[in-house]
């Protein structure tokens, strides 16, 4: 019976990773084909305020309620920053970037985290692998952009319009960062649904607010938009908004932390896979490296604040034991 159940457990957590790991990294180009048909902010709004009546109704039904305005605020926050602030603006800035190029700057999250962590200034900036980790990755990124600004990688509205699509993309990770620290810091006492559908419904709200402020509304007509769009939206709501989203919310309260956050690593390569099969996107040899170089910084930086637990390193010893007897079964007989 309690084989039966680790053996649940374990599938659980591997369908999860899978799900934030490549359902995440495909959302990038799902919006480019949502943005075929939708203007970027009613596509967000559509996206997130349909997934959270989903998951509103489902709590609902449930009985998981909340009836308390402090859930609502602090929820309500966290939507803004990290839906409307955070996954908004991807929307915008991929009328004028590849999805892989968004989806590259949006992997800078774990440099952001660490400058908008004021709690911890004192440990992060007195480490040198962290401090290392930080001068590499900007310096990573500082490549990156350098490295799509050739003629081959000009967008729609031209190099100063991709230039404020990267700082806003920029703005993007900060949003998400401050959002989650916010979460982190100021928790809702709800349960989870209720609080990510609760989230999700403030930041559909948000985004159509800022929709109409642009002007989205005026030239939009739900008739013309194509086949595409839809299929693009409708993998949103229900892989990006709710599925994955899901999955990470669960992950984070079953692993540790540093460990859900790899995703920050398996992403970009598969929007770099599914913009190149699915949207004929290329990156040259500058981005590759450049991406190379962000990715080390990230791993210096997450290997650095990972310290692994009592029962974490007798998993690793044991995964080690496993590998050295894959690698070399014949030993024992051998020698």
């Amino acid at each position: 019976m309690k084989t039966n159940t680790l053996q649940r457990s374990t599938l659980l957590v591997i369908l999860a990773f899978a799900s934030i790991y490549i359902v995440w990294g495909s959302t990038f180009l799902a919006i480019l084909y949502g943005l075929t048909g939708f203007p970027p902010f009613i596509l967000s709004g559509l996206r997130f305020f349909t997934a959270g009546l989903v998951l509103f109704l489902f709590s609902y039904f449930k009985k998981e309620r909340s009836a308390s305005l402090t859930d609502w605020k602090r929820n309500g926050i966290a939507g803004i920053l990290i839906l409307g602030g955070g996954t908004g603006l991807v929307a915008w800035a991929e009328q004028f970037t590849t999805s892989t190029e968004a989806c590259v700057l949006i992997a800078t999250a774990p440099f952001w985290f660490i400058a908008l962590d004021k709690g911890s200034w004192k440990y992060y900036f007195s480490n040198r692998i962290i401090l290392s980790g930080l001068l590499i990755g900007f310096l990573g990124l500082l490549f990156f952009m350098s490295g799509s600004f050739d003629e081959g990688h000009a967008a729609a509205g031209g190099l100063g319009a991709k230039t404020l699509a990267f700082v806003v993309l920029i703005i993007s990770s900060l949003s998400w960062v401050a959002g989650s620290l916010y979460s982190k810091h100021k928790p809702a006492s709800s349960p989870m649904l209720m609080n990510v559908a609760q989230q999700l419904l403030v930041g559909g709200v948000i985004s159509f607010v800022v929709a109409l402020f642009m002007g989205e509304f005026n030239s939009f007509s739900l008739s013309s938009v194509p086949l595409n769009a839809w299929l693009g939206l409708g993998y949103l709501i229900v892989f990006g908004s709710i599925i994955a989203y899901l999955a990470y919310i669960w992950l984070l309260s079953v692993r540790n932390p540093v460990l859900v956050s790899t995703h920050v690593y398996v992403n970009p390569i598969v929007a770099v896979v599914a913009g190149g099969l699915f949207a004929g996107e290329r990156i040259n040899s500058i981005q590759l490296v450049a991406l190379i170089i962000i990715l080390v910084g990230v791993a210096l930086i997450n290997s650095s604040t990972y310290k692994p637990g009592k029962r974490t390193l007798v998993r690793m010893r044991r995964i080690n034991y496993l590998f050295s007897r894959m690698i070399n079964p014949y030993k024992n007989i051998v020698g």
